[in-house]
């Protein structure tokens, strides 16, 4: 393949990466519904996604990894609720109101990066933030809660 924009050829190569990232849920009753269909704890994400230092390194570390995206499709379900600040992240408003809802009930003291553990009918686990760990020691960590 020859590519004559680099801006191009990095997209295509990074194609791949994006389908496999693709397990996040777009829609929090959705992803409640699936956690319960399918019997898989449902992990919500409190992220700061522009502005947030450890949110941006829990993304980078954690979940963009093949590791943590393999493990995640067959065991969880994945909802990220996100408070991006600047004005062309801005979140269609139907979205950022479903979000602030959420920050309500399960962060109320407004902790960024925050991991809420649950299962589908909304009964909480337990909370983490983010940790630099290995892929799999976070992994353990948060299953840890779910026994």
């Amino acid at each position: 393949m020859h590519c004559s924009k680099m801006t191009y050829c990095g997209l295509l190569l990074l194609l791949p990466v994006l389908l496999l990232g693709q397990n996040w849920q777009s829609d929090f009753d959705t992803a409640l519904s699936k956690a319960k269909t399918e019997d898989k704890p449902l992990i919500l994400v409190f992220s700061g996604s522009d502005w947030c230092a450890p949110c941006i390194k829990l993304e980078h570390d954690i979940w963009t990894s093949e590791e943590f995206i393999a493990y995640a499709d067959k065991n969880y379900v994945l909802y990220r609720a996100d408070f991006p600040r600047k004005k062309r992240n801005r979140l269609p408003a139907a979205l950022a109101t479903v979000n602030a809802e959420l920050a309500e009930k399960f962060n109320p003291n407004g902790h960024f990066p925050l991991v809420v553990l649950m299962d589908g009918n909304e009964h909480t686990y337990g909370q983490m933030g983010y940790d630099k760990k290995s892929v799999k020691a976070y992994i353990s960590k948060m299953n840890a809660y779910l026994q």
